[in-house]
């Protein structure tokens, strides 16, 4: 497995996860008021859900790799500046700076 593919299936997983848990986590829940998103948590986590299962279609489907990983950056850069927004810590920016540059390395690795 090469390191483009090792790359795509942790941000899948992530994604997953992460879609998973904003149906069902209380912290997730919370972070979703913080952000000013509590009428969106389903339909972000579903967005996630759907983003990695998207990124393990598009190891075999190109197109799909670069469509989805395009909008997962987009949407992690988007969640870039609601933390900037929320005037949040660079530390918990963290977390969207790092996998808005992971995508974006998938989606360049996918039109290269």
């Amino acid at each position: 497995m090469d390191l483009n593919t090792v790359l795509l299936v942790f941000s899948a997983i992530s994604f997953i996860f992460y879609g998973i848990t904003s149906f069902f986590s209380k912290r997730m829940v919370s972070e979703y008021a913080r952000w000013g998103y509590s009428n969106y948590r389903i339909l972000l986590g579903f967005t996630q859900l759907m983003g990695g299962t998207g990124l393990l279609i598009g190891i075999n489907n190109s197109v799909m790799l670069s469509l989805v990983s395009f909008l997962l950056t987009f949407m992690m850069i988007t969640a870039v500046f609601v933390r900037i927004k929320i005037k949040d810590s660079l530390i918990n920016m963290f977390p969207a700076i790092f996998y808005s540059a992971l995508n974006f390395i998938i989606f360049y690795n996918s039109i290269a």
